[in-house]
């Protein structure tokens, strides 16, 4: 239960980390893009059970920054990309 409630901070986390990168430092959105998959990440644990030990929140911790970094990392593939060159 723990490694699927962790995938799936995980996966919850790209799409904010994707919106976090489109933002400016130390906005409300980017707060916000930080703050908001926290409380998800809390409220899985809390729902599903899982104690409040080291290793768990260590996990937890390891797959949130993990899933906001993949998420950048989208963020700057998908705008790296050139648009194709129409030739009329």
């Amino acid at each position: 239960m723990l490694y699927l409630i962790a995938s799936i901070v995980y996966f919850v986390n790209i799409p904010f980390g994707f919106w976090r990168k489109s933002t400016r430092k130390f906005s409300f959105a980017w707060f916000a893009s930080i703050h908001i998959p926290v409380f998800i990440s809390i409220g899985l644990r809390y729902i599903s059970g899982i104690e409040t030990r080291f290793i768990n929140i260590l996990i937890f911790v390891t797959v949130f920054f993990a899933g906001q970094i993949s998420g950048k990392y989208c963020y700057v593939f998908y705008h790296s990309r050139k648009p194709p060159e129409v030739n009329e």
